[in-house]
Formats: C-alpha cells, sequence, structure tokens
C-alpha cells in the first residue's frame, strides 16, 4: 500500500478542517464522506471534491475502496462508530475526546485490538510545529529537568450546538479543550503516569447556553514529581489564544501558537473566519492564516497515513485517549468533592465527566 483511502465520518466543522489537511498529504485520498445530515455532506463534497457521499456512516463502511475511517461527529457516537469501523475492518482516526466513558474507551481499545486496526487519537496539538520544537527542545535537554508545564486554550465558545449540551458533549470547556492541555503535558513530559488531579471550574457567561463550565483550571502532579497548569476558557471574547510555558532546571520555553502567525486587523463592521471558531472581529483583532498547519493537523494525518502504509505504532493512541479521559473524569471528580483525587480513579458506571460535578 502507498496510498490510504479515507472516508469521513462527519461533515461540519472539525471535518471540513481534515479534508481541507488531507489534501496536503500525498499519501491520502478522500473517497467519501458520510452524515446524516445529506445537504452537508453534499456541501462539503462538492467543496473538497469528495465523489462518494452517504447519509447512514454504514454504508460508508461497506465500501471496498476505503481503509480508514476519521470520526468528526458529537462524543457520545464516538464509541459505537469505532466499534462499527473496526468490525468493518477499518482503521480509525477519532476526534478528541476519545469518547464519554472509560468502559466506552475500553471497548473502542479493545475490539480495535480483536480486529487488528489501528485506534488513532487525534490530539492535533502533538503535531503543531512549535509545540514539535518545542518538545524537540526538551528530548535534547535543552531545559534540564522539567518541572513544570503549562498550556492554555481561550476563545468565547463553541461552533456547534451540540457542544453546549452536556448530555452529547459530556461535560463543557474542561472536557472539550482540557483534553488538549492534558496530552500536551503527558507528550513533553514522556507520558509519565499522572498521580493526581485537583480542579476548580464555573459557568461564568454562558448561564444561558450551557450546564456545563466555561471556564477552568486544572493542576495534575505525575509521578516524576513535575506538575502542570491547565487552563480553558469558553469565555474569553476577542478571538483565539493558545499559549503553552515549559519551565526545567535550566530554561525556559514560551510559546504563541497563534498570535506570532496573524495579522493585526482592524474592521469596523467585522469579517467572517475561514477555520477560526472565534465570531466577535469587530474592531482590533488577531486575523489567522493557515490555522489548520500552524495547528498541526495537516501533519498529524499524514502521520497516521505513515502509520497505516508502514504498520507502526503512532504517536497518539487509543490509551493515551483513554489516559486523558482518565485524568478528566478526576478532575469533574475534584469539582465535584473539592478535594485532590488520586488516580488511578475509576469513576461510577455510566456516568459521564461532569455528571461527578453537576450531581453533586
Amino acid at each position: 500500500m502507498d496510498r490510504v483511502r479515507v472516508g469521513l465520518i462527519g461533515s461540519q466543522f472539525v471535518s471540513d478542517i481534515h479534508a481541507h489537511s488531507l489534501k496536503q498529504v500525498p499519501e491520502a485520498e478522500i473517497v467519501a464522506v458520510a452524515s446524516k445530515t445529506r445537504d452537508h455532506a453534499e456541501s462539503l463534497a462538492r467543496k473538497h471534491n469528495i465523489l462518494r457521499v452517504f447519509t447512514d456512516y454504514r454504508e460508508m463502511l461497506e465500501m471496498k475502496d476505503l481503509d480508514v475511517v476519521i470520526i468528526g461527529a458529537p462524543n457520545d457516537l464516538h464509541c459505537q462508530m469505532t466499534v462499527d469501523s473496526a468490525r468493518a475492518k477499518k482503521h480509525v482516526i477519532c476526534e478528541k475526546p476519545l469518547c464519554i466513558t472509560l468502559d466506552e474507551a475500553d471497548t473502542m481499545i479493545n475490539v480495535c485490538k480483536e480486529e487488528g486496526v489501528k485506534l488513532m487519537y487525534a490530539e492535533e496539538i502533538c503535531f503543531a510545529p512549535k509545540y514539535a520544537r518545542a518538545k524537540q527542545l526538551v528530548d535534547e535537554g535543552a531545559l534540564g529537568r522539567v518541572y513544570l508545564v503549562k498550556q492554555s486554550e481561550k476563545h468565547d465558545g463553541p461552533h456547534s450546538d451540540w457542544f453546549w449540551d452536556v448530555e452529547r458533549s459530556g461535560g463543557g470547556v474542561l472536557l472539550d479543550m482540557g483534553c488538549h492541555g492534558i496530552e500536551f503535558a503527558r507528550w513533553i513530559l514522556g507520558k509519565p503516569r499522572i498521580k493526581s488531579v485537583m480542579a476548580s471550574a464555573g459557568t461564568y457567561v454562558h448561564k444561558n447556553r450551557t450546564r456545563g463550565e466555561d471556564n477552568s483550571i486544572v493542576i495534575l502532579e505525575f509521578e516524576t514529581g513535575a506538575a502542570a497548569l491547565i487552563e480553558d476558557s469558553w469565555a474569553k471574547p476577542g478571538g483565539m489564544d493558545d499559549v503553552a510555558e515549559i519551565y526545567g532546571a535550566d530554561g525556559v520555553i514560551y510559546a504563541d501558537l497563534l498570535h506570532g502567525n496573524s495579522l493585526r486587523t482592524f474592521s469596523r463592521v467585522g469579517y467572517g473566519y475561514a477555520v477560526e471558531k472565534a465570531p466577535d472581529t469587530k474592531g482590533w483583532s488577531f486575523t489567522i492564516y493557515e490555522e489548520a498547519w500552524n495547528y498541526g493537523f495537516p501533519q498529524e494525518m499524514q502521520h497516521f497515513c505513515q502509520c497505516i502504509i508502514n504498520d507502526t505504532e503512532p504517536m497518539e493512541t487509543g490509551e493515551d485517549g483513554r489516559a486523558v479521559l482518565e485524568a478528566i473524569f478526576a478532575a469533574y471528580e475534584s469539582l465535584g468533592t473539592g478535594k485532590k483525587i488520586e488516580l488511578p480513579f475509576t469513576p461510577p458506571k455510566g456516568k459521564k465527566p461532569i455528571d461527578l460535578w453537576l450531581n453533586r
């Protein structure tokens, strides 16, 4: 095999990014898109010259000329879509978070292993060029022993309605964006075991839209003695921020993922972003270009395609997605109890992350 044939499950925001990114991957060819909303699927297909459109992803899985699916659907659908894809002998690239319960995570991992297909966890910031360079410096020993990792992602709220519905999403901003920072810290530190989690969060701006939190702070302690501070917000106006700091005994790195790659723009009337989430563009703003590249989406997809072609282990796996989800459950337990939570942590069966906070 020298070319990977890809099917997209989902046709909205992130699937558009996936399609855009895959065009930059010579090893990939998008052969189909599936979405229960035909108009959305057909619109994405026209935009990216995708020949086949399905309203039922299970029909797409019957295609012989299909190697891997990319799941860009709401969180509560990830598990069943992964199981169905694995049973059809298709590799799976699953968007974050992996799913909404640890039992689902275990099912996804086990079924993919049983069927001999790869389960790849789509955590793009581990492929973002600035962050990848920071990781290289850490691995080279430029900072000495790293003792603290900080990562923050903030904007004024998600782009699709289902994110605001905690029954579908499983949580608020801590789950939606905190998963990025948790995996970033694990990755920078070499993926040591998380020892404990403590969290603080609240709903400060969007109480009329969601029962979930719109601002969160999470502190992780690792078995190596290092710590991480993860800050996320759906409550910040003025565009997107994504920054990281890495502190070592012999050095420090500051990385701003977007602002160093943006245009400073003033508009009296405002304008629409092609990819960026923030809608408030009147007055001064930072106009992002090549956002998918700066975030690492094409690099991520090329890596996953190479893993399929060469039958190698992906850098981000289902197990990584599960480790992140366990930490997120512990963070919501911390919100519910006001206590630091030790890991390993086993949440009550059938509970979504946010249930451990709201149901208190």
